[in-house]
């Protein structure tokens, strides 16, 4: 039997919680606290909806120990790829004519690229899709790129009764995360959030009460539900707040630091 290691496993999302929603930078203060509690030996690891294909140089320059990306469908730990889930290549046809059959607007979200639709009238769809060609070094294509391969992917349905009946003949392959807003992602059945910790502390051996997580939307319920130590930012939803068992400052008043402090992970 393996010895159980002492280390902490810590995991943060990213949107609303490291990166301000206000600046769109991750503060200084932030990253001089994760950098601390990794000097105290502590693992540190984002866990995030987006996929690698969405991680720009200002996150990963950070120097996490890894991640777990696109809700759990890749993890990586110190530049190696310990597991990873793409949806069938066989499927992404049919798939997409559903989608649009259904008249739901969707985003699909690969670990090298994201493919847009032609036109979006979703707000959201297009300021996403906006943000990503301009104000980011994303790599991007379309739903015809040649080859295109995707882990997850993120929709707008139009009206409930295409929502449902999208969701009746999916249901069993994707689990569907209610983001609020008519906007929800899909994922491959049983990923999420909290699978890639599960997966992580058994690949490093660490205990249940050696988990924390910081987080602040409704994605991140999964994991802050499956570690021992949940901490919700300031600025989360109230079904956040509601179930953590620590509530830290907002994330533009330095709450990442002042959680670790608050558990003496730095």
């Amino acid at each position: 039997m393996r010895k159980t290691m002492n280390s902490n496993l810590i995991f943060f999302d990213i949107d609303g919680t490291i990166l301000s929603h206000r600046t769109f930078t991750i503060s200084d203060s932030t990253r001089a606290a994760i950098k601390q509690a990794q000097a105290k030996g502590n693992l540190a690891f984002l866990n995030t909806g987006r996929t690698l294909a969405e991680m720009g140089d200002d996150i990963l320059n950070v120097g996490f120990d890894g991640g777990v990306y696109g809700c759990g469908t890749c993890i990586v730990y110190r530049g190696d790829i310990l597991y990873h889930v793409t949806i069938s290549t066989d499927m992404i046809p049919a798939l997409q004519q559903d989608l649009r059959d259904c008249k739901i607007e969707a985003i699909l979200e690969g670990s090298s690229a994201i493919y847009y639709d032609k036109e979006y009238t979703n707000p959201v769809a297009r300021q996403i899709k906006y943000d990503h060609m301009n104000r980011h070094d994303f790599t991007v294509g379309t739903w015809e790129t040649p080859d295109i391969s995707f882990d997850k992917f993120c929709i707008w349905p139009s009206s409930k009764d295409g929502l449902d009946a999208f969701h009746n003949k999916y249901k069993e392959m994707f689990d569907f995360i209610d983001r609020g807003g008519n906007f929800f992602e899909v994922v491959p059945r049983g990923c999420s959030k909290a699978t890639g910790i599960a997966f992580l502390r058994k690949h490093k051996n660490i205990s249940y009460e050696n988990t924390y997580a910081l987080g602040d939307s409704s994605n991140d319920l999964p994991m802050l539900e499956y570690v021992k130590h949940s901490i919700a930012m300031g600025n989360a939803s109230e079904r956040v707040k509601s179930m953590a068992s620590f509530l830290t400052k907002d994330v533009d008043d330095d709450g990442v630091a002042y959680a670790l402090r608050h558990f003496r992970l730095i």
